[in-house]
């Protein structure tokens, strides 16, 4: 269904970066779906099969599921209907720069540089990425570094962005302080506060907020 609507733009990939498709990318063939996991996009094609049913494969299946924070593997069942394969990337982001224990240095203004990336599935494109360095009380909108003309619901890229953020008052040089950030996407999903509530025994979609500790000078 999502290989033959022309909008989602899947494709059969045989070179990358307009050279042959090196072989750890998927050479000779790969699939490309873009806006979906990557255990979706399967590397070294050999054949295709169209069915009515999902693939028979242990990824398919046996894998690469979602359940509610109390199921493990002692009574996970991946059969459940409940648990069907994942396939879109949940709304997510990450402060990139700095880095998690670096010492920046205060600007002008007592102000801190931050830059990260955001992301979402489906083609639903970034609307908004939040920073806060006071635990949610006061959130500053960082600036977005993206394509401006792409559809809200048909951007497959990242979005990078950027924000010179006011440190909290009585926060100086010396200090040490918490950033964090959450992204919002087209559909207003925007990222959970905490991984807790959205743990799952394989590990996947953890896509809380992210926070790092930097030391202030």
């Amino acid at each position: 269904e999502k290989a033959m609507d022309p909008r989602q733009d899947v494709i059969l990939a045989l070179t990358m970066n307009g050279e042959t498709l090196p072989r750890d990318h998927g050479y000779p063939v790969r699939l490309v779906a873009p806006g979906v996991v990557g255990a979706r996009n399967v590397k070294w094609v050999g054949n295709m099969t169209i069915s009515h049913e999902e693939s028979h494969s242990h990824w398919q299946r046996r894998d690469y599921k979602g359940f509610n924070p109390s199921i493990d593997w002692h009574n996970v069942d991946f059969d459940n209907k409940t648990a069907v394969s994942i396939q879109n990337q949940p709304i997510n982001s990450m402060v990139c720069d700095p880095l998690n224990g670096e010492t920046i240095t205060v600007l002008p203004g007592n102000k801190i540089p931050l830059r990260g990336y955001a992301y979402s599935g489906a083609g639903a494109k970034v609307i908004r990425v939040d920073v806060t360095l006071d635990g949610g009380e006061t959130w500053h909108t960082a600036d977005l570094i993206q394509d401006e003309e792409s559809p809200l619901n048909r951007t497959w890229s990242w979005s990078i962005w950027k924000i010179e953020v006011p440190l909290p008052e009585g926060v100086s040089p010396g200090d040490e302080v918490k950033v964090t950030c959450c992204a919002v996407d087209a559909n207003y999903n925007r990222q959970p506060e905490r991984v807790r509530n959205i743990w799952n025994l394989r590990g996947c979609l953890s896509n809380a907020w992210h926070t790092i500790t930097v030391k202030l000078k």
